[in-house]
């Protein structure tokens, strides 16, 4: 048991494999976890209040203001995840939201990702899916049988808009520029761990023993404390 509670939050651009980390975090931890995006589309499914306002930028291709994000996800931390230890990922994305949280929540740590660009992109762009049934293959781990069409259908397969290498790299390049500060002011704060490498696989290890020694450290202070 981990008597005084354990919140970190998890970075990473899209396709460093964070979805497989976090996963194995809260297997191996019993964290509870929060994705502020899924958060938001619940908000957005279900017409709230601030879903409503939030669809209103989104439709018009604009960023959902820091207030607005740092509501719904502060209001979450506060009433659903209240009194657990929580893996808060998407959020923070600018140093605003990250100095807000601050001011509500005390992080044990916040974990980035490293994973070179031109890993991602031939990860990503391997993808292909059966646009009708949503099946996805991937050129490498889970090709199809016979090369370009659905093993069950035989139908062609497609590439999503945003699994094309071009698509991809602009979207890391926008990650780049938006989480550069965040990272910054969490190095500022000693609360930042890098984990770089090329595979979930190789990165998992030094997570699980990173978290291990931090909780053993806290438990430590714990019993000191009685």
């Amino acid at each position: 048991m981990i008597s005084r509670l354990f919140r970190a939050v998890i970075m990473g651009p899209p396709g460093s494999g964070k979805g497989t980390i976090s996963s194995r975090i809260l297997r191996d931890f019993a964290f509870k976890h929060l994705s502020s995006g899924d958060l938001l589309r619940a908000q957005i499914r279900d017409g709230t209040i601030a879903g409503v306002q939030a669809s209103h930028y989104i439709e018009r291709g604009e960023l959902v203001p820091d207030d607005l994000v740092v509501q719904l996800v502060l209001a979450e931390l506060r009433s659903h995840l209240k009194g657990d230890n929580w893996l808060l990922d998407g959020f923070p994305r600018t140093v605003p939201q990250a100095q807000a949280l601050k001011e509500s929540f005390s992080l044990s740590c916040v974990l980035n990702l490293n994973v070179p660009d031109e890993v991602i992109i031939d990860r990503i762009k391997g993808r292909w899916v059966h646009a009708e049934s949503g099946r996805t293959y991937h050129t490498e781990f889970n090709p199809p049988k016979v090369p370009g069409f659905d093993d069950v259908t035989g139908e062609p397969l497609v590439q999503r808009h945003d699994d094309k290498p071009e698509t991809v790299r602009a979207r890391l390049n926008s990650y780049k520029n938006q989480s550069t500060p965040v990272l910054e002011y969490y190095r500022k704060t000693g609360l930042l761990q890098e984990f770089t490498g090329r595979e979930s696989n190789e990165i998992w290890p030094r997570v699980r023993a990173y978290l291990s020694s931090l909780i053993d450290v806290q438990r430590e202070q714990d019993v000191d404390r009685v």
